[in-house]
């Protein structure tokens, strides 16, 4: 018996140590979608979610910066950048060789207040996640002037068109669902044959008004995939109204049936909770998604 529980005991602190590590193994996930108009020239997008960038990231701002090298046409940030007051300027320095190329981001509840410690049980049984103390304020004011500077189209609850690639791109986008600050845009008139939607969580409600109006592609993240998988069976939770089948990944909307009309692409994401900072079977990563 004590043999049998002194393997045990080894064993988890093995997946411990080893969910840390998993946790900084930031990986590209490569996707193709043939899903534009036929007049439309082939174009490569980046979804960088959930950053939770913290002052000293290096190895993840290294990641970041090295995406330039994939030369690609348009960049959307779909919220969580920041875990930290303090980790403005290493996000800045990530996405420094991005600047320039055609995009929009959306925020998460972490790109407006710093993550605070939970129980972690909180999530399956909600009477336990009382009594957190108040989260500190990001600056997400400043966030916002030096991402518009980088060009990119701020677009909560916002719909907007910009050029990628020589062709419009209509774009709509909504702030954070998980936390209702979600109003979705009334439509403006443009000519654009292609429509991208941004939304950090992927609520079922914005998923649904996305596709019904013709959106051709969604990006979320917010999940992180499940963070903590079990090998064999998958996420345990989605932190939304998804399955845990659709945690992650790339599939047509709605999941289920023949009338799929749209695509979501929904990221892992890069990063975790300082408070959570481990990840099992489910790798950090950035979509690169190649449309034509």
């Amino acid at each position: 018996m004590m043999r049998t529980l002194g393997g045990l005991a080894a064993a988890s602190v093995g997946v411990a140590a080893w969910s840390l590590v998993e946790a900084r193994a930031f990986t590209r996930s490569f996707h193709h979608l043939t899903i534009l108009p036929a007049a439309h020239h082939p174009m490569r997008i980046l979804n960088i979610s959930d950053l939770h960038m913290m002052p000293g990231d290096d190895k993840k701002v290294e990641f970041v910066r090295d995406l330039a090298d994939l030369k690609p046409d348009a960049v959307f940030l779909t919220g969580d950048q920041l875990s930290s007051t303090k980790a403005l300027p290493a996000l800045l320095r990530a996405l420094k060789p991005l600047a320039g190329i055609p995009g929009a981001f959306v925020y998460g509840s972490h790109d407006y207040h710093a993550p605070v410690w939970k129980n972690p049980l909180g999530y399956v049984i909600p009477p336990l996640a009382s009594g957190e103390k108040e989260p500190d304020e990001l600056p997400h004011e400043e966030m916002t002037a030096a991402l518009v500077d980088n060009g990119w189209v701020d677009l909560r609850n916002r719909r907007d068109v910009i050029d990628v690639a020589g062709q419009q791109i209509g774009l709509i986008g909504v702030d954070d669902p998980h936390i209702d600050y979600d109003e979705y845009p009334a439509p403006i008139d443009h000519d654009a044959a292609f429509t991208i939607g941004l939304t950090h969580a992927p609520y079922t409600r914005i998923l649904n008004e996305m596709a019904s109006e013709g959106v051709g592609l969604a990006l979320a993240g917010h999940t992180h995939g499940g963070q903590v998988c079990v090998p064999g069976y998958g996420a345990l939770i989605t932190n939304c109204d998804l399955d845990t089948d659709h945690v992650a990944g790339v599939y047509g909307w709605p999941p289920i049936g023949h009338d799929q009309t749209m695509q979501v692409a929904i990221s892992r994401g890069m990063g975790t909770s300082p408070y959570a900072p481990f990840r099992l079977a489910c790798r950090p990563e950035v979509q690169i998604i190649d449309l034509a």
